[in-house]
């Protein structure tokens, strides 16, 4: 496996996981009453612990999306 195949994975994993961080984040924004709706029946959560969930969820990703994706995107740039 050559370091441009590995870069060019990287850039795409990037791309791919921010857009869906991206989208996840707007549609929470978006669409967070119509989300809370849906899964505050099937859990029975309050809006504060839904909140507090959601806002974990995202931060989680993107702590992930950095570590996973970004960060090797990065260094494979540097040593390229």
């Amino acid at each position: 496996m050559t370091i441009e195949l590995m870069r060019d994975f990287f850039m795409w994993c990037t791309i791919i996981n921010g857009a869906l961080l991206i989208l996840s984040a707007l549609v929470l924004w978006l669409g967070g009453n119509w989300a809370f709706g849906v899964h505050g029946r099937m859990y029975g959560l309050s809006r504060e612990s839904f909140n507090e969930s959601v806002y974990r969820l995202l931060g989680v990703y993107k702590i992930l999306w950095i570590i996973l994706n970004v960060v090797p995107l990065v260094a494979l740039a540097i040593i390229a």
